[in-house]
């Protein structure tokens, strides 16, 4: 099965290029980068279950 999301930011800041996260249960279950329009797709099994996403933290910086 195929999940597209399109993500807008209300900042007007674009999210190219993260990488994102789908989970099932808090558990990662398939990986997606956001493209130049906002878009990411995840290729999963299909089931029925909660999913959330989530931004994948290493590309958060400290400091």
């Amino acid at each position: 099965m195929t999940i597209k999301l399109k993500l807008e930011l209300a900042s007007g800041q674009s999210l190219k290029g993260a990488p994102l996260e789908l989970l099932s249960k808090g558990v990662p279950i398939a990986q997606g980068v956001v493209d130049k329009h906002g878009s990411v797709t995840f290729d999963v099994k299909s089931a029925v279950v909660q999913l959330a996403v989530r931004v994948d933290r290493s590309i958060l910086k400290t400091g």
